[in-house]
């Protein structure tokens, strides 16, 4: 009786850990693995996703996974397709001291209709990339310190877009400033992971979150690659679509 009775309690106690073990097996691949976007349904864009707006025909140049952009005219290139919920990684590289560009995500169509070169979409979320030596420049242009920005990651709706900004924010409460400084300088190779999901926008810098926004409208629309004055490279775009 008593080794009948110890034998059920280890069968019962044996039912959680099996339960546990299932669990685990379901369980999304581990952070680490979606920053990189190295988990399950990634794909790679390359230039066929992509789809000319308001650039030269030279100002973007594609090789396989990586692409090359002369930053003139100021302008954009967007996905093919719009994009509601996904998850996206990109790596970066200014090539000259204080570059600007950036990634628009969830960038309405209305916001690029007849747009002429050296002008950028009025609808969409930007994810900055500048170089920090644009910080520099403004110093010498105005006489005083950048407040009103950083070169480390900010997330902003532009035009007549919406978003309620993750704290810190710029002094007007428009953009959300990085919680770190993890940038690297010009010449250097910097990782973004970017997560939109129901109108929420976050994003990782070198492989820690940063900043981002909530409540953002538009909240569907195409992904675009910005070209603003300066050359930039891009390598190893890659997305998930997300229900």
């Amino acid at each position: 009786m008593n080794r009948w009775y110890g034998g059920l309690v280890a069968v019962l106690l044996a039912l959680p850990i099996a339960a546990q073990a299932r669990l685990k097996d379901a369980e999304p691949p581990p952070m680490k693995a979606c920053i990189d976007g190295s988990g399950p349904d990634w794909r790679m864009l390359t230039g066929a996703d992509f789809e000319k707006v308001n650039c030269a025909e030279d100002t973007w140049t594609w090789t396989d996974g990586h692409v090359r952009c002369t930053g003139k005219p100021i302008g954009v290139i967007r996905s093919k397709r719009t994009f509601t919920n996904f998850e996206l990684v990109a790596q970066w590289r200014h090539l000259a001291s204080g570059g600007n560009s950036g990634i628009f995500v969830w960038a309405s169509p209305k916001g690029m209709e007849g747009l002429k070169p050296d002008a950028l979409p009025s609808v969409g979320i930007e994810v900055q990339i500048l170089d920090h030596g644009y910080s520099e420049q403004y110093r010498k242009s105005t006489g005083k310190e950048p407040d009103w920005f950083t070169t480390n990651g900010d997330v902003f709706p532009v035009g007549s877009s919406k978003m309620k900004p993750f704290a810190p924010t710029s002094p007007n409460g428009s953009r959300s400033f990085p919680r770190k400084n993890l940038s690297k300088g010009m010449g250097e190779w910097n990782h973004y992971y970017v997560r939109c999901i129901n109108g929420e926008v976050r994003l990782w810098v070198n492989g820690e979150e940063v900043s981002g926004g909530t409540d953002c409208e538009p909240r569907t629309g195409h992904i675009c690659l910005e070209s603003e004055g300066a050359p930039v490279e891009f390598r190893n775009i890659r997305i998930r679509e997300l229900p």
